[in-house]
């Protein structure tokens, strides 16, 4: 009876080999070569994420940015670009935008916003401009008319002044004095025929002499004064005059070409209020300009001299600091290195004779700058891992406002003397590119985020398997054998790389949307094709890219294969085992994962100890693989120990593993070891388990289910197929299988089995040949059932139990 049941559970569990992988007919496909057929357009499987781009790129208010969230290589960057080249292409409110000297404030610098291709012609005038100036001011300063004017002015205060002082000169005689000028002013001194006192003299007149010269000397002090203010008037009205005259001469130069450019330039009343300012400042300032001219033979002083000029004229230059001239729609930026200064812009430094200096025209631009009015585009690692720079670009969004500063100011850590730029108004959309781990940090860490990231585009990773996505993978492929110059797919090809898109998303009804693997395939088969002389791509190529490429990446596991296979690793494939069962794990190295087996061993005692988990005794087991543990205690108190307590200790431990254990996926191997060890009965080594169980012990679907199957099969094959070993996997798997056809020719042969498993009373079954059992009326398990043998050996620990406390 038990043989029957035993029979009808294989036959009902076994998964046929035809559902062991969902292959491709190529004959499905209405072309040879990929030749003939369209390019792709757009974006192959990515639905949801197309929908959200569009939606977020065409919503044009404050905060509606873009998170495109997605694993690596799903080709999210490459459809973010060319969804944003071609939404910007009939787009763009643009500008060009300038930094000027402020002549009210030589601290700031003046921005200029100026319609599309003017920045550049104005940047150009104001050069001409200012070297014009340079030749013409000297120029109209020598000529013979100023001159001639110039002199005459100076000989008119000349003649002036020298007929007041004559006229103090006359009265200083009649009070018996001369005048002498000096730095101070006018100086009285006593006369004696008509010459100068000597001291000698000066020093025999008695008191009343004395005093009468004094008394006369105060008068003509009082005299002198007056004639110092008539002097100083006169000196004043020259130098007015001379004022009057260099304005006039200049503003002959000045005016004409400023006048030249206010007509020209008269739509942007920015350039025509700031002319205004140069002009004013030019007359204020004209010595600046008379003689900057560098000579022959200069010193090396008078050289100081002119670049200190050149210095003064610099600020009638003008810093292009964005020109769009050459835009076409909106402008986009990718920013490749988004630190603070390369996003927000720049202030540079000049060191001059030890000194750092700086000016408006080394303001340099950033990404933001470049990018304003259109769209910018970044990885958000690449921002976030950049000090500064997430906060700099949130500030930006949130003001709308681009503002250069230094980040030490920004901190408010030092306070340099610079110039401090105008800021600029931002209207931007940006698009962060990261995984979807980045973003759920940032949504719930980062209010700002919230509020300035409103759109999120998420990207699968997989895909309906039908054949509307098939011919857009087969467009993808022919993509990229044009833009790449790869050899055309023929139809064969064609199949095996949806297939291998199968393999990789681990499903028979889905394709991956991780494309860079399959670039890779398609690059690598382009190359053997090559080698083999070929000129069109088979299967045969892609299946060779394939081994070729696991081959150079599974020396480990080659390594590993041949230790069990010479007996340093321990693994059974045949006969029988109590408390012994092969478990599977995956390894992970680099792109490359295998399946490998593990030999589970669970021994059980008298105790209350309950199951001890070894690997998490020793700290080698990771948090949910001690969960997995903990839910077999679930199991089995709610199987067997319903009327009388648990007396048990238990041990579990992965044999021979050195490293850290985590995963769930070996819990219904764990829990059927142990069932095995309280049963005495053994279960075939042939035989493989992987699946995670709950406290129901209804089976749970795990990962890398192929991988794991695999990897059992290769251990078999290295110790000899029996036709009696295979692997135990939760029947939600099914689905996912994807074999390599080794396995599938093996399973097709009667060699090697794959069994679908629902609970573990079917697994266990399957792997001891003995029922599980039911209860029955009156809550005991059938004899001659695995649970009943369970049950016994239980009831036998609490005896134990019970006389041990007797005992004592």
């Amino acid at each position: 009876m038990a043989q029957n049941n035993k029979r009808s559970l294989q036959e009902r569990a076994r998964i046929p080999y035809k559902s062991l992988k969902n292959t491709v007919d190529p004959t499905k496909f209405e072309f040879e070569t990929t030749e003939e057929i369209p390019r792709l357009e757009g974006i192959v499987g990515q639905e949801r994420g197309r929908r959200a781009m569009e939606f977020g790129l065409n919503v044009k208010k404050n905060g509606y940015n873009i998170y495109v969230a997605g694993m690596a290589g799903t080709g999210k960057t490459s459809y973010t670009n060319s969804i944003v080249k071609k939404n910007a292409k009939g787009e763009g409110k643009l500008y060009d935008w300038c930094y000027v000297y402020n002549f009210e404030n030589k601290y700031s610098s003046k921005l200029l916003q100026l319609p599309v291709g003017v920045g550049k012609v104005f940047q150009k005038d104001m050069k001409d401009f200012v070297e014009d100036l340079k030749i013409d001011i000297p120029k109209a300063f020598n000529e013979e008319s100023y001159q001639k004017e110039r002199a005459f002015i100076l000989r008119e205060f000349q003649e002036r002044s020298g007929k007041v002082i004559e006229r103090l000169n006359d009265i200083a005689k009649d009070h018996g004095f001369i005048i002498k000028q000096s730095g101070g002013g006018f100086i009285s001194v006593p006369i004696v025929d008509d010459k100068p006192m000597e001291d000698e003299e000066y020093e025999e007149l008695d008191s009343t002499q004395l005093v009468e010269m004094e008394k006369k000397s105060t008068l003509l002090q009082e005299k002198a004064v007056e004639i110092s203010h008539k002097i100083y008037n006169l000196e004043k009205e020259a130098k007015g005059a001379l004022e009057d005259l260099d304005n006039k001469t200049a503003l002959m130069v000045v005016g004409y070409r400023i006048e030249e450019l206010k007509e020209k330039y008269k739509k942007c009343k920015d350039i025509t209020k700031y002319l205004e300012s140069v002009q004013e400042d030019i007359l204020g300032n004209i010595d600046d300009f008379k003689g900057v001219e560098e000579e022959e033979g200069s010193s090396p002083l008078e050289v100081l001299t002119i670049g200190a000029e050149e210095d003064v004229i610099k600020k009638y230059a003008v810093n292009l600091l964005v020109d769009n001239s050459q835009t076409t729609g909106a402008p986009i930026v990718t920013a490749e290195n988004p630190t603070f200064y390369n996003l927000m812009g720049k202030v540079e430094y000049e060191n001059k004779m030890g000194v750092l200096t700086t000016d408006f025209t080394k303001i340099k631009p950033g990404y933001l700058h470049q990018a304003n009015g259109g769209y910018i585009i970044i990885q958000a690692m690449d921002i976030l891992s950049n000090n500064y720079a997430w906060e700099a670009l949130k500030r930006a969004l949130k003001t709308s406002k681009i503002i250069i500063e230094n980040i030490g100011e920004q901190l408010g850590l030092i306070a340099n003397s610079s110039i401090k730029p105008d800021a600029m108004p931002l209207d931007i959309k940006v698009i962060l590119i990261g995984n979807p781990d980045i973003y759920q940090l940032l949504y719930y860490y980062d209010e700002d985020f919230r509020k300035l990231f409103k759109i999120k585009a998420d990207f699968d990773v997989e895909m309906n398997r039908d054949i509307e996505n098939m011919s857009k993978l087969a467009s993808f492929i022919r993509t990229h054998c044009e833009d790449d110059g790869l050899k055309p797919f023929d139809k064969t090809a064609v199949a095996k790389m949806v297939e291998y898109s199968g393999r990789l998303a681990e499903n028979q009804y889905k394709l991956s949307t991780r494309f860079n693997p399959l670039v890779e395939i398609l690059y690598e088969a382009d190359t053997w094709a090559e080698l083999m002389e070929e000129e069109v791509i088979t299967e045969e190529h892609i299946q060779k890219a394939i081994h070729e490429r696991k081959y150079r990446s599974n020396l480990y596991q080659e390594r590993l294969q041949q230790a069990i296979k010479q007996g340093d690793i321990l693994i059974d494939t045949q006969g029988e085992k109590i408390g012994q069962v092969n478990g599977l794990a995956i390894y992970q190295l680099g792109k490359y994962r295998f399946g490998r087996p593990s030999r589970i061993t669970a021994t059980t005692f008298v105790g209350q100890k309950g199951i001890v988990n070894i690997e998490r005794e020793s700290n080698m087991g990771g948090d949910i693989h001690n969960k997995g543990v903990y839910i077999l205690s679930g199991y089995l108190g709610a199987q067997f120990a319903q009327k009388s307590p648990l007396a048990l200790s238990a041990h579990l431990t992965f044999e021979q593993s050195y490293g850290g254990i985590d995963g769930d996926s070996a819990s219904s191997t764990e829990l059927y070891a142990l069932l095995s060890s309280l049963s005495g009965l053994p279960i075939q080594q042939g035989l493989a388990v992987t699946g995670s169980v709950n406290q129901r012990g209804e089976i749970q679907p795990i990962g890398g289910v192929n991988e794991k199957i695999e990897g059992f099969f290769d251990v078999c094959q290295i110790e000899g197929l029996t036709g009696e070993q295979g692997v135990l996997i939760p029947h939600q798997n099914i689905k996912n299988l994807m074999l390599k056809d080794q396995v599938i020719e093996a399973v097709r042969e009667g060699q090697f089995h794959i069994y679908g498993v629902k609970t573990i009373e079917e697994g266990i079954e399957l792997l001891t040949g003995i029922p599980a059992g039911v209860l029955d009326d009156q809550g005991e398990y059938q004899e001659g059932t695995a649970y009943c043998e369970v049950v016994k050996k239980l009831r036998g620990f609490l005896e134990s139990v019970k006389n041990y406390g007797k005992e004592k």
